[in-house]
């Protein structure tokens, strides 16, 4: 996999890192649970780990690129029912 395609896909799994940390950190704060917290600090270094190892594989990178999306489309669907569930009336 070419560099530029290799620096994408990590920074890809950065992101999706940390947004792992705050989703963590902030279910975290409502359950008041240091625990949740730390697992999903140690579940969003996983992630970005494996990227390390996706981007050296032969995966073509518009796969990647669709599997990410696929990954954001699905935080933003949680993200939208979890607001309707506790929205204030």
């Amino acid at each position: 996999m070419p560099a530029k395609e290799n620096r994408e896909t990590k920074e890809a799994a950065e992101t999706i890192g940390d947004m792992i940390k705050t989703f963590g950190a902030t279910i975290s704060d409502i359950l008041e649970d240091p625990e949740v917290k730390a697992k999903a600090k140690e579940f969003a270094k996983t992630v970005v780990d494996a990227a390390a190892n996706v981007a050296q594989s032969k995966v073509k990178t518009e796969e990647v690129r669709a599997k990410f999306r696929n990954v954001g489309k699905a935080a933003q669907t949680l993200g939208t029912s979890l607001e309707k569930n506790f929205k204030s009336e």
